[in-house]
């Protein structure tokens, strides 16, 4: 077994459903129960409301990228075979005005836009870990 040498999540109380979820393949955020307000990253009171009751909801996992580097320099050994990569800012068609950070793979560093149309995928890195990553929609 390869063991992964990258730094993983450490999931709290609040993000563990989260992580559940993304083991499934599935990528959920919070929604408020009491005014239906969608928020991630996941926190214990809704920011519209302050009301402490949620849910967790299936997003569609498509999106565009609001921002994005392309790392050319490894910061570590874990790193050193992805070199270049795409780190990016993806904002979920359903969560007007809130991003996910992840990585944007299947797309040459040139060819990286702002406001390209991505989709969710997951990288089981461990047993225990999945990683939601992007890359361009329609990509398989």
């Amino acid at each position: 077994m390869t063991t992964y040498g990258k730094p993983l999540p450490d999931p709290t109380f609040d993000t563990k459903p989260y992580w559940e979820a993304t083991k499934k393949h599935e990528l959920r955020v919070q929604k408020c129960s009491a005014c239906g307000f969608l928020r991630f990253p996941p926190r214990p009171v809704c920011p519209k409301c302050q009301s402490m009751q949620a849910e967790w909801t299936r997003l569609s996992g498509k999106g565009t990228v609001y921002s994005y580097s392309v790392i050319g320099h490894a910061v570590g050994k874990g790193f050193q075979a992805d070199v270049p990569y795409i780190n990016v800012v993806v904002e979920p068609v359903e969560l007007k005005g809130q991003r996910i950070p992840s990585n944007l793979t299947g797309c040459n560093p040139e060819d990286v836009k702002i406001g390209m149309a991505v989709e969710v995928y997951f990288d089981d890195v461990t047993p225990e870990i999945t990683l939601p990553k992007f890359r361009p929609a329609g990509e398989r």
